[in-house]
């Protein structure tokens, strides 16, 4: 049963409930009333007798009489004949006994042999007794008659309630109603869109808040868990597909050598490009798995980095390695960014060692450092023979360089380690011709907020 129909029977209910419990109250009040006044009126009959016996029965039909009582007064005698003295439409069908006078000489009651009738006695001398009695049909029916009007009423107001909770709470269901349906879609895993909007009471509101708050969660755990499933089937593809050579190689060599066949020149070459072939597998096993370590989650703002002295400090060291090749700097100062130190240095050294690579030592290298409004544009910037085409995003295993060979060669991660670092920390990582012919190399990274500008 869905909750708005659950809402509407609930509410039915105890419109229901409240209104047939005050319904009867007041037929319960009235009906006593009613008793009350019909036994005030036996009362007055039977204590008009009580003052003298000798007169009692003369008083009791003269009051009955001037107040025009609806009231039997029958004489009862010690034999147990009855006398009617007074009758009324509605009078006793049965005769009353001996029993039921005794009983009610001390105030009005109902005799069960007497039904429908309240009666009370009072001795008149000689052993004679006087019965008053009064029928209590017009008041049980007068009963019914307001338990019926009482039910109706019950009924139409149990309606009108609902109409009116139906309109006032139409909105709040169809709310509701939304809401629902929008979990069953989240938890039968169909696409997953924006929480459906709540106009309804503030109770709706905040359960259509906590709904939002669970789902976003639901999308960041979901994504967490798709990137990572991504990056781990990304790595065994790559080292399968790139340690397939170099173990093909290693293999033959090994194969070559356990024959025996070999000279001693074969057998130093061959043992020399075993070491080289495992020192690439050594170099592409750590690019892949901190290629693995990037991806696998963002690293953002884990410390704050200066990274004008870090540049500064590394440029100074490749100036001092590197004697031979013309390099100027442009550092802006006090340049923080918030990021892993470990992965910044990677990215400036991959940078730096790539123009070793592929340019001649006396190649021109120029690095730049600036601000622009929130961003840290870094240029590094080279005297080589440049990329066939720039701008695009650096892939894994990309070699611009078609003349590279696999034994001369890196191993083809470090571009896309610089694009995944510089993508980790909230920036972008792009290629362009530089100003000596070459290629050049921008990273634009967010500044820590504390120091932006």
């Amino acid at each position: 049963m869905r909750i708005a129909t659950r809402l509407t029977l609930i509410f039915v209910l105890l419109t229901l409930l409240v209104a047939s419990t005050v319904g009867w109250f007041a037929v319960a009040m009235s009906s006593r009333s009613q008793y009350a006044t019909l036994d005030s009126s036996i009362d007055s009959v039977v204590d008009s007798g009580l003052r003298n016996p000798n007169t009692a029965l003369s008083n009791a039909l003269y009051v009955v009489l001037r107040d025009s009582y609806d009231l039997t007064l029958d004489v009862v005698s010690p034999s147990g004949a009855i006398t009617q003295v007074n009758s009324v439409t509605k009078g006793l069908r049965r005769h009353p006994t001996l029993a039921d006078v005794r009983n009610s000489l001390t105030h009005v009651r109902a005799e069960s042999n007497l039904p429908g009738f309240q009666i009370r006695s009072l001795n008149i001398g000689g052993g004679d007794y006087l019965v008053v009695a009064a029928s209590t049909a017009g008041i049980t029916k007068q009963n019914q008659h307001l338990g019926l009007l009482v039910a109706s009423a019950a009924i139409v107001i149990a309606l009108i309630g609902l109409v009116l909770a139906r309109q006032v709470m139409r909105r709040d269901l169809r709310s509701m109603e939304r809401l629902i349906n929008y979990a069953g879609d989240v938890a039968s895993g169909d696409e997953i869109g924006p929480v459906p909007a709540s106009a309804g009471s503030r109770d709706l509101q905040e359960l259509r808040g906590a709904l939002a708050v669970m789902v976003n969660a639901l999308q960041e755990r979901i994504a967490i868990e798709t990137k990572s499933t991504k990056a781990m089937q990304q790595f065994v593809d790559d080292a399968s597909h790139e340690l397939r050579t170099p173990l093909t190689v290693v293999k033959g060599y090994n194969e070559l050598l356990a024959s025996g066949q070999v000279t001693p020149e074969q057998r130093i070459r061959a043992v020399t490009r075993v070491q080289r072939e495992v020192e690439r597998m050594e170099e592409l096993v750590r690019d892949l798995l901190l290629l693995a370590q990037i991806r696998e989650a963002p690293h953002h703002a884990e410390q704050p980095v200066n990274l004008s002295d870090l540049l500064r400090n590394r440029v100074s060291e490749f100036a001092a390695e590197h004697p031979d090749r013309p390099l100027t700097s442009e550092i802006e100062p006090r340049l923080t960014i918030r990021a892993r130190p470990d992965f910044v240095e990677r990215l400036i050294s991959n940078a730096l060692n790539n123009v070793v690579r592929h340019t001649p030592r006396d190649a021109p290298l120029r690095v730049t450092l600036k601000t622009n409004r929130r961003e840290a544009t870094l240029l590094i910037e080279d005297g080589g023979s440049g990329l066939p085409s720039y701008g695009l995003r650096p892939q894994r295993f990309q070699r611009f360089d078609e003349s590279r060979s696999r034994e001369t060669g890196g191993s083809g991660l470090g571009m896309s380690i610089m694009a995944d670092v510089a993508e980790s920390l909230g920036g972008t990582l792009t290629t362009e011709p530089s100003v000596f012919g070459g290629l050049g190399l921008r990273f634009v990274l967010p500044l820590a907020e504390s120091v932006a500008p």
